[in-house]
């Protein structure tokens, strides 16, 4: 009887180990789905079109943070939403073509947006708005080269934390390049980063933007037990710090192992 409990219990362990781990590569597959389907487009000072679908939300992703004004004709039907450089629209009725600005909280940059809403036919693929590095001196980048320690480009955590999850999960033919964005050293070496000492770090790769740092590490539980991933038992000093999975199975299982993406003001080996 006891050997027939234990057979049913081990069967249940494999059953839940294995729908964790369908879980996680659905999570994956929506992440990459999502990013392949972003369109970048470049501010040259021509107001872009933005083509809404009533009753779904559409994102907008800025350099930085921004303020939306909204015309009061527009005010009952379109809702819009910014939070850490993301403006999320939502229309609730069709409507015509409307000038709308986007002005960033910190340099005052205004982009302007032709918005329109229908109910078939409107887009809702992300969009991500950027704007050419231009020299100092106001020449192209290309004939006359910015030093690379000059900050020309403003990202938010929001977008530097899903640049980095993409570099780590996203297929190699979807990986691209971002303006202002390089790629800097980083000990490949275990570190002490959770307090506690049940979860090991290793940092795998890290950039900088302007006067920002991320770092991406790989997490792996040591312990026989499933661990719940805090924020509040890191060590260092971080801007933000973002998990891919919060939980991670016992040692030796097929999900013991996840990635954490941290935001610096300094390097990563200053910060820890």
């Amino acid at each position: 009887m006891l050997s027939t409990n234990a057979h049913k219990s081990s069967f249940l362990t494999h059953r839940l180990v294995l729908w964790f781990g369908i879980g996680l590569l659905l999570i994956q597959s929506i992440a990459h789905a999502e990013m392949e389907g972003i369109e970048r487009i470049e501010w040259d000072n021509t107001p872009i079109g933005l083509d809404l679908t009533v009753g779904q939300e559409r994102w907008v992703h800025f350099p930085g943070p921004v303020k939306v004004g909204l015309p009061a004709s527009l005010q009952p039907l379109l809702r819009t939403q910014s939070v850490n450089g993301t403006v999320y629209f939502l229309a609730n009725a069709p409507f015509d073509a409307t000038r709308i600005m986007a002005r960033t909280l910190d340099s005052g940059q205004i982009y302007l947006f032709d918005v329109s809403a229908s109910k078939e036919g409107g887009q809702t693929h992300p969009l991500q708005v950027f704007m050419k590095a231009v020299a100092e001196d106001g020449a192209d980048p290309a004939a006359s080269p910015v030093a690379p320690n000059t900050p020309t480009w403003d990202y938010s955590y929001v977008a530097l934390t899903r640049f980095a999850a993409q570099q780590l999960y996203a297929p190699a033919r979807l990986l691209r390049d971002l303006p202002g964005i390089v790629r800097v050293p980083v000990a490949r070496e275990p570190v002490s980063l959770l307090r506690g000492g049940a979860v090991d770090a290793t940092p795998l790769m890290a950039w900088r933007a302007g006067g920002l740092f991320v770092t991406a590490l790989k997490l792996t539980n040591r312990t026989d037990r499933p661990q719940t991933l805090d924020p509040r038992k890191l060590r260092g000093s971080w801007l933000t710090a973002t998990f891919q999975h919060n939980r991670l199975l016992a040692a030796g299982s097929e999900a013991d192992t996840t990635a954490v993406y941290l935001i610096s003001a300094r390097p990563f080996a200053a910060s820890r």
